[in-house]
């Protein structure tokens, strides 16, 4: 019975002091909490408001989707600005497209014009294109596929690869329609190459 006393006891001191240090605590944390400064919570004070109104932007957008045939596609932008009707056009992009088989192929562009209605994008202003097979291309603009794997120059093209230099009027890479799961890249219209044997 003595033991029940001061279990009860116990417990009703625990309700009253367990409150009060609790309420101790919270009220020290409000007495040496230090003056905030309204000017320190704005993270983006020097950006020229008036500037985004006028010129709005997105900076350093990331894009990242995949294929219906299972390759992964990325973009990277320094910044983005709104095109005509659905369109965004970025400027600085790199790009990175992952095949299935393992492959994968990266860009990089002066410019891009993103139409997402047309499920494609347009790089411009001289496009840089490496594949892990070995080859770089150089071409003036290219048009990638976002629903599918397919890359296409909008020009002449000039490629350094493992069998030496190659001229052609455009290129296409593509996915093998006789052979699921591998990736064709094409050379057309007026092909040179220039042999280099073991380059």
């Amino acid at each position: 019975m003595a033991r029940g006393d001061m279990h009860s006891r116990l417990v009703g001191w625990l309700k009253v002091i367990l409150p009060l240090a609790a309420l101790a605590i919270l009220s020290t944390l409000f007495l040496v909490s230090r003056t905030i400064d309204p000017m320190d919570a704005v993270p983006y004070a020097e950006v020229d408001v008036e500037d985004r109104i006028r010129e709005p932007k997105m900076t350093a957008p990331e894009y990242a989707g995949t294929t219906s045939d299972g390759a992964a596609i990325a973009f990277r932008a320094r910044n983005v600005r709104p095109g005509e009707g659905s369109a965004m056009d970025a400027r600085t992009v790199e790009a990175q497209l992952d095949t299935p088989d393992g492959g994968s192929v990266q860009m990089a562009a002066d410019a891009v014009a993103m139409d997402a209605a047309g499920a494609h994008v347009t790089l411009s202003g001289g496009v840089t294109m490496t594949t892990s097979t070995g080859y770089q291309v150089k071409t003036e603009g290219l048009v990638a596929a976002t629903d599918r794997t397919r890359l296409e120059s909008l020009g002449a093209v000039e490629a350094e690869g493992p069998v030496g230099r190659i001229t052609a009027g455009e290129m296409v890479m593509s996915a093998d329609p006789d052979h699921e799961g591998a990736y064709l890249l094409v050379f057309k219209t007026g092909v040179k190459l220039l042999y280099r044997p073991g380059a």
